[in-house]
């Protein structure tokens, strides 16, 4: 199944990546390259993510990654990755 990114979940990225570099950019490569290389199995195994504790909505579902959750949704014919967002944080997707 193809996976598409929201801009919301791209911008989460970028925001990761920026907040990570500030004291070590190399790792906040290796953390984007994770959590990028997660939707890999999202989109093989779309029902392989818990669905998220705070919808309880069988199509909203993620995965964990290190201290982060991928938020995304599945679609007849694809997956969105819908956030990406810090374990510690609530979740506000309508940002």
């Amino acid at each position: 199944m193809k996976v598409y990114w929201t801009d919301r979940a791209v911008n989460d990225l970028h925001a990761i990546h920026d907040y990570i570099a500030r004291t070590s950019p190399e790792y906040a490569q290796r953390m984007i390259d994770r959590l990028t290389r997660r939707s890999e199995q999202i989109g093989v195994f779309p029902y392989s993510g818990r669905t998220v504790p705070e919808f309880e909505i069988e199509p909203v579902r993620e995965v964990l990654e290190g201290s982060y959750r991928i938020i995304y949704g599945i679609r007849a014919d694809r997956v969105d990755v819908l956030a990406i967002i810090h374990s510690s944080r609530q979740i506000l997707l309508d940002e």
